[in-house]
């Protein structure tokens, strides 16, 4: 079976068909699937049966895996510390501690110098009804903007700070667990207008869940723009709602777009995702 990509959206996403992502995969192969991903910037790979070894190397394509070592080892594969689960199935008799992540427009570690690369999702389990996750596309989010709110953009820098993402997590969550979690990620910079390192383009790169502010403004000053910002970059026409099926392989780039769990089903009803991630390019600088 040929390689064959169907769009899932006018804004972003596509289906990859005709790959066992279980199988050794030629350089060819691979390198229609990373054209394919800089087009769509989501991939989505169906009826996938992998094991770790085989995700993690399919993972590892793309670059350097993300190691969770400091997360909790409940939550990570035993012999895999790329792979963490998503989930909310009781750990160790104990509401699971990321049964709610994700629940604001987000783009993975923009709070850090070193933002991710891409994200990849192995879903396991879906509930009855729901479990479904929001993307926009950033590329036309600046895009759409005016041409002087543009270059006004283009020489502006936010604070990212992990604090306010934190502040939605706080009621279950271990106090000590967040003490230590504010303390590992202090607030860092990165430019409003991020060039994609391979594409070129320009994206928005500002988030509701953890930009705070403009560089050298109050937050009082920068709340307006802010506001604007966010609701114009998730507008209808500028995202995709994934609807996960069992045994999909997910993989996005967050350099250029946002994602959002949508808190549609009930955590009586089992979602249960193998999450990997790849390392991007120090583009922050720590806030002093």
């Amino acid at each position: 079976m040929s390689l064959t990509i169907t769009k899932l959206s006018h804004a972003l996403g596509a289906v990859v068909s005709g790959v066992d992502l279980a199988q050794p995969m030629s350089e060819v192969v691979f390198e229609k699937i990373t054209q394919a991903w800089r087009e769509h910037l989501l991939l989505v790979f169906r009826d996938q049966q992998l094991d770790f070894k085989q995700y993690v190397a399919f993972g590892s394509r793309f670059g350097e895996l993300e190691r969770h070592l400091h997360q909790a080892s409940d939550y990570l594969h035993p012999e895999h510390p790329e792979i963490y689960s998503i989930t909310n199935r009781e750990m160790n008799g104990k509401p699971s501690e990321t049964r709610d992540v994700g629940r604001e427009w987000h783009t993975d570690k923009s709070y850090t110098v070193r933002p991710l690369k891409a994200t990849l999702l192995y879903c396991k389990q879906i509930p009855e009804a729901g479990g479904d996750t929001m993307f926009t596309n950033l590329y036309y989010a600046y895009e759409t903007l005016s041409p002087a709110l543009q270059s006004m953009l283009d020489e502006l820098w936010a604070v990212h700070d992990f604090s306010k993402r934190l502040s939605n997590v706080a009621t279950y969550l271990d106090p000590e667990k967040i003490a230590a979690r504010r303390k590992a990620s202090p607030p860092v910079h990165h430019r409003v207008v991020r060039i994609h390192p391979e594409t070129g383009r320009k994206a928005l790169y500002v988030s509701k869940a953890v930009t705070t502010r403009f560089q050298g403004m109050t937050k009082a000053e920068s709340e307006g723009l802010l506001s604007h910002l966010f609701e114009h970059s998730v507008r209808p026409e500028l995202t995709l709602r994934h609807r996960w099926q069992v045994n999909d392989v997910g993989i996005w780039d967050n350099r250029c777009t946002l994602h959002l769990a949508l808190k549609d089903f009930e955590h009586t009803s089992a979602r249960h995702m193998y999450r990997m991630a790849v390392l991007g390019d120090t583009v922050g600088h720590v806030v002093q």
